[in-house]
């Protein structure tokens, strides 16, 4: 069993008489193994205190590893998570701009169909009205040279397009 520094210094050696010690140099020894025993036992304590303190401090860096590793999960998590939601995003932008796309290129279609429509219809009015003219040119023009009176003209509903009254 361990002695600790006061139990050494009161540790009384039994003398005999015939062989017995000289007490100032054995008590002397005795006091500087208890105070070398003392400052050991302090600087134990001392050692003992400071690695509490140092595990104390090793928890809180565990802790707070720890919290930063989880941190740091989320963290690419939450980037990953936003990368998908970016791509799926520009993914339906580009979807709806196809689609625009095809409904501007068909409405243009429509517009051009329409318009090559009215065309015809308004060259074939413009030959009918001048196959007229021309035929009521000849026929009516006095001798004399002198103009005839033109042909009315309607407005038919159609946009642009107009009609010989007849």
């Amino acid at each position: 069993m361990p002695l600790t520094p006061v139990e050494i210094r009161h540790v009384q050696l039994r003398r005999t008489f015939p062989r017995g010690y000289r007490r100032k140099p054995v008590d002397g020894l005795l006091t500087e193994i208890a105070d070398s025993f003392e400052e050991v036992w302090r600087e134990r304590a001392d050692l003992a205190d400071q690695l509490e303190e140092l595990e104390t401090e090793a928890s809180k860096h565990r802790e707070l590893e720890a919290l930063l590793r989880s941190t740091l999960v989320a963290a690419e998590r939450a980037a990953q998570d936003m990368k998908e939601q970016a791509r799926r995003e520009s993914d339906l932008i580009v979807q709806e701009a196809h689609a625009e796309g095809r409904r501007v290129t068909r409405e243009a279609a429509a517009e051009k169909q329409r318009l090559d429509e009215d065309v015809r219809k308004i060259r074939a009015l413009l030959r009918t009205s001048l196959e007229s003219l021309d035929g009521e040119t000849n026929a009516e023009r006095p001798s004399g040279g002198h103009a005839v009176k033109p042909t009315p003209v309607e407005e038919v509903t159609d946009p642009g397009i107009r009609r010989v009254a007849g």
